[in-house]
């Protein structure tokens, strides 16, 4: 996982000051989404919900700071600032590519914003730019930068180019869109070059996802344009594009796609505009993280743009076999492995054969597509007389599906040799359709994921985040949750997430009244200590979790992205002081039911709806950790509090049947809505269930 530096600059708060129903900024997007390495530029932020008094930017990776610049405001004005200005600095040598960007404010830390790190000075577009003869004059290389702002809108840049000369064009739009919490509605950019007379030279749509990029040999010498526009023709005041426009050679991928850590590997590069020699050495470094990484290739003097690979510590087995697209034929390879292998044409099937035994297990995860593969792969296990045996076109991460393929604890049927297919779901091939299949035994273990990318709190006051856990090869064990590099003055109660069936778990944050303000990324983790069975041997498993932010979807519908990182922030108190319990440790008996009082303390002017809940709840459950046969018993309890009243009560009911636990951690929050799909939870101490018979 990506870590992530901080660039903090003064700013003096009033702890006392409160912002009733204020909810945190909502970054819709960045303008220009784009600075240079080896420079400064200012970007304007725009959100929903105010920036004033920001106090700090947070970019993933190295080598990329922010510094906020605050607009003049009249003493005792608190203007809704909807726009910001962020003045960033990229080093020389950052990393090109996306990054991940948050803003720390007085009412929380933002949402995810993406910001592009680009080689070549950066350019906005200005004016009416809508056709030819209003086209913004741009000198190559730059990186192009604009906005569909509204319906119909088409933005124009001319350029010059000598005869035979060369030029990459590369989109980042609907990529960038990925990660905006509230943008439900995305852009699909169409890009065309069009010569001085207006015909079109090229164009492309969809090739990088939803992307378009163009590497084009301009064979007349003159004047050309850019054309770029939503391909609907729609627009948006938040659809910002970037437009790599570049005379360099351009890698898209490398082969192989798996690297073994801190080892130099020999790779072909895959692009436009390389050199003649195409194999070059990459090196890893030893610190580098088992999983998806950013490498630069060397080419002739300089690096290549930022390329993905995957980092690996397996046994790295490469496709050699000339003909191994039947079954007869495959490449035997012995598990575990890591497997290099690349659809070279159109229609090839690449296949792969490996020993077992009879129960043995075993799991193939290819990783291709999200790796900027042009394969959609798809995988067969067969048996030696040709049977399918397993298949998978899709793999599913918790909440979201990817194009890469995975099978996961097959059991061999019998003693035998068994083939493993890999073909393009389309049968389509070529350099760029590289992939690479983690080959292992499916030894038990879990997976953690967190909801969501943020936990607000303020001095004195709880906050509280959920993890869920998925279980893979018979694990059925309890995990023990775990919280690494907490801002001091915060504890952490780590609840736990049940065995068996068990999936949600939760921990509270509490900030100490002398807690100062500030901005923190912490790091998630789960253990379990787990026999297999009575006679097998403990095993000591441990992850990770991985970090999921809230996606609003149309109508109101919530969703997931993956994220960099969870972030703690404290800042000064808003519209809830407190939110107390008349009691934090209770036993109930099986078919018992307990009324806990629930009493809040408002703000000085906060009047609003107060919600109580005992879950992670919006028009669907997403997290509840309560113990099996025990619920949160919504008919009974006062869940509404309303105007300037403090109290209500929630009830807690076990069913007749419900299993005896020990000290089940319950979080008791208050929410306050701030429009249909958003809302600011304030936790009480934590809440511990015990059922005994």
């Amino acid at each position: 996982m990506r870590t992530f530096i901080l660039f903090c600059i003064a700013v003096t708060f009033t702890p006392a000051l409160a912002f009733a129903q204020t909810g945190y900024p909502m970054v819709m997007s960045l303008k220009p989404t784009a600075v240079q390495a080896g420079a400064s530029g200012e970007v304007e932020f725009q959100s929903r919900y105010s920036m004033l008094g920001a106090y700090q930017i947070l970019v993933s990776g190295t080598g990329v700071s922010g510094e906020v610049l605050h607009p003049e405001v009249k003493e005792g004005e608190k203007p809704a600032l909807t726009k910001m200005k962020v003045k960033f600095t990229a080093d020389a040598d950052a990393m090109p590519g996306v990054r991940d960007v948050k803003m720390a404010t007085p009412t929380g830390v933002s949402t995810v914003g993406q910001l592009v790190v680009v080689s070549d000075p950066v350019v906005y577009e200005s004016g009416d730019n809508n056709t030819r003869e209003k086209a913004n004059e741009v000198t190559l290389p730059a990186t192009v930068c604009g906005l569909f702002e509204a319906n119909e809108d088409v933005d124009y840049f001319k350029f010059q180019v000598e005869a035979g000369q060369e030029l990459n064009f590369h989109v980042r739009c609907s990529r960038l869109q990925d990660r905006i919490h509230d943008l439900q509605r995305h852009a699909d950019a169409l890009l065309t070059i069009r010569n001085a007379n207006g015909s079109t030279v090229v164009a492309s749509d969809n090739h990088f996802y939803g992307d378009p990029f163009i590497a084009h040999r301009f064979e007349r010498a003159g004047e050309y344009f850019i054309e770029i526009r939503d391909v609907r023709f729609h627009g948006n005041v938040y659809w910002e594009y970037s437009i790599e426009v570049t005379n360099r050679p351009f890698v898209s991928n490398v082969y192989p796609l798996g690297i073994a850590i801190g080892q130099e590997t020999p790779v072909e590069l895959i692009g436009s505009q390389l050199p003649e020699q195409r194999t070059v050495g990459l090196t890893l470094p030893p610190d580098t993280t088992v999983g998806p990484n950013l490498a630069r290739a060397p080419i002739g003097d300089g690096k290549s743009n930022a390329v993905s690979v995957y980092a690996t510590d397996l046994p790295i087995a490469m496709e050699i076999a000339e003909e191994n697209d039947v079954p007869e034929n495959g490449q035997l390879v012995s598990i575990p492995a890591g497997i290099n292998g690349r659809i070279s044409q159109d229609s090839d099937v690449d296949c792969f054969q490996f020993e077992a035994k009879k129960g043995e297990n075993f799991t193939f995860e290819v990783r291709a597509r999200r790796y900027q593969s042009s394969l959609d792969p798809y995988i067969r296990i067969l048996s030696a007389d040709g049977k399918q045996l397993s298949e998978n076109d899709d793999l599913q991460d918790f909440k979201r599906g990817f194009a890469d393929s995975r099978i996961e604890n097959w059991a061999a049927p019998t003693d035998g040799k068994y083939t493993l297919e890999i073909r393009d779901m389309h049968l389509r091939g070529g350099d760029s359709y590289v992939y690479f299949i983690e080959a292992t035994r499916a030894e038990p273990h879990f997976r953690l994921y967190v909801d969501t990318d943020k936990t607000l709190l303020a001095p004195g006051q709880n906050g509280v985040f959920y993890v869920q856990v998925e279980r893979k090869n018979g694990f059925t064990g309890e995990v023990q949750l775990h919280v690494d590099g907490l801002p001091e003055g915060v504890e952490a109660i780590c609840g736990r997430v049940l065995p068996d069936k068990g999936r949600d778990g939760c921990v509270i944050l509490k900030a100490s009244p002398q807690a100062k303000l500030s901005v923190t990324n912490v790091t998630v983790r789960g253990t379990s200590s787990w026999k297999p069975s009575d006679d097998a041997e403990s095993l000591e498993l441990a992850a990770t979790a991985k970090v999921y932010q809230e996606m609003y979807q149309p109508g109101g519908g919530r969703g997931h992205w993956p994220a960099d990182v969870h972030t703690v922030s404290i800042s000064p108190p808003t519209d809830v002081l407190a939110v107390k319990l008349s009691e934090t440790d209770i036993v109930l008996k099986p078919g018992e039911s307990r009324k806990i009082e629930v009493t809040i303390e408002r703000a000085a002017g906060f009047a609003s709806n107060v919600s109580l809940d005992m879950r992670f709840f919006h028009l669907s459950e997403f997290c509840n950790t309560f113990p099996p046969g025990v619920k949160f018993d919504e008919g009974k309890s006062s869940k509404l509090i309303t105007g300037k009243n403090l109290k209500g009560h929630v009830v807690v009911t076990a069913a007749a049947d419900a299993a005896e636990v020990e000290r089940q951690l319950i979080p008791v929050t208050a929410n306050v809505s701030l429009n249909f799909v958003m809302k600011t939870s304030f936790c009480a101490d934590p809440l511990w269930i015990t059922v005994k018979k």
